[in-house]
């Protein structure tokens, strides 16, 4: 083998490329095992092969990973349709649990939902560009006569109570059962169908939840690095059975999850879905081509829903004053968690419409 490798040696100063001469040799075709005892492996081949390896296989994994990362984020939901909470005796309630969870850990200030924001979910979506946003407003008034024939001319009315969690990570105040219910999941599979139909909803497979979310661990992510994982019921243990009040459904809205927040402090509105009932016919269902009129109990009823109405809305008009004041029981509930500025209330009155396009 000494022999054999000094007259290798020998061979290789020769001007034949070395490819060339390790074909003839009498052990070319013997194992690797074999050229490596006598030190005529090819050490910058190895060397590059390695090299090859290791960035084929790790830096370009590390770069799909990041395309893959980057697509995610692209397609992160950042438009959302939902039911905005206009009702002042829901908005005070929710700002006195939120007070009071606080004068116990205050570290979940950061956790809290801005009172002006509050609202029903209906379904999220992702939204590329403003071609898409203006198709999804389109859908959004094209299911006005639909949603007239669901509602029948009937007033959609949900009372919220008791409060819930989700994994105690997610806190929120519930939808009482009821026949209201059923016309909420029909108004969300309306919607959600009309924009799968124009490809606008595409991999939002979620289940429809209805609840109303006051706390969300999620919107701070120092919490955790604080210790806060997990929001204690017994924080808000006192409220659990409580009634929070009655919100008529009076629109629905398109709105941006990203966009800079309205001057009342609710999401940027892209379009708005007025649910103006009672200059509809009670009655969609089709005979010989019209529209059946409503009989006189219907239109009674009707009467009485409007007297009704313009009551309420004249005592949240009042409420609404007295709070802006400075006045009531509940003033000092409006002070909102997490800053120094006073609840603007008016916010979630029924007036609020007239700023919301």
């Amino acid at each position: 083998m000494w022999r054999e490798k000094k007259k290798l040696k020998k061979m290789i100063k020769a001007d034949e490329p070395p490819n060339t001469l390790m074909s003839e040799l009498p052990f070319a075709l013997t194992s690797p095992t074999s050229w490596r005892e006598l030190e005529f492996t090819n050490t910058d081949q190895r060397k590059t092969k390695r090299k090859r390896r290791e960035i084929g296989g790790r830096v370009d994994s590390e770069e799909d990973a990041g395309q893959k990362k980057k697509k995610k984020e692209s397609n992160r939901p950042n438009y959302f349709v939902s039911i905005p909470i206009t009702n002042p005796q829901i908005s005070c309630a929710v700002a006195e649990v939120q007070q009071a969870v606080l004068q116990q850990e205050p570290k979940l200030s950061k956790a809290m939902i801005p009172v002006p924001t509050l609202h029903i979910t209906l379904l999220v979506t992702h939204l590329a560009n403003q071609e898409q946003v203006d198709l999804a407003a389109t859908v959004l008034a094209a299911v006005e006569p639909s949603l007239a024939e669901l509602l029948g001319g009937r007033a959609l009315v949900l009372p919220f109570s008791g409060i819930g969690h989700f994994r105690k990570e997610v806190v929120f105040i519930g939808l009482a059962p009821g026949e209201h219910r059923h016309t909420l999941d029909s108004l969300a599979e309306l919607l959600r169908s009309r924009f799968e139909e124009q490809g606008l909803l595409e991999g939002d497979c979620r289940g429809f939840e209805p609840h109303l979310t006051i706390m969300k661990l999620s919107r701070s992510s120092k919490l955790k690095a604080q210790g806060i994982k997990r929001v204690d019921p017994s924080l808000y243990s006192d409220y659990t059975e409580r009634f929070f009040g009655d919100q008529a459904v009076e629109r629905v809205d398109l709105c941006s999850m990203l966009k800079k927040k309205q001057q009342d402090g609710y999401y940027h509105t892209e379009t708005s879905l007025q649910l103006d009932l009672a200059q509809r016919p009670l009655h969609t269902k089709r005979s010989s081509g019209r529209r059946s009129e409503p009989d006189e109990a219907e239109l009674l009823r009707v009467s009485k829903r409007l007297v009704e109405d313009a009551i309420n809305r004249a005592l949240q008009q009042y409420k609404q004053e007295t709070l802006q004041n400075g006045g009531g029981p509940n003033a000092a509930a409006t002070q909102l968690p997490g800053n120094g500025e006073e609840t603007k209330t008016d916010t979630t009155a029924n007036s609020t419409s007239d700023h919301r396009k």
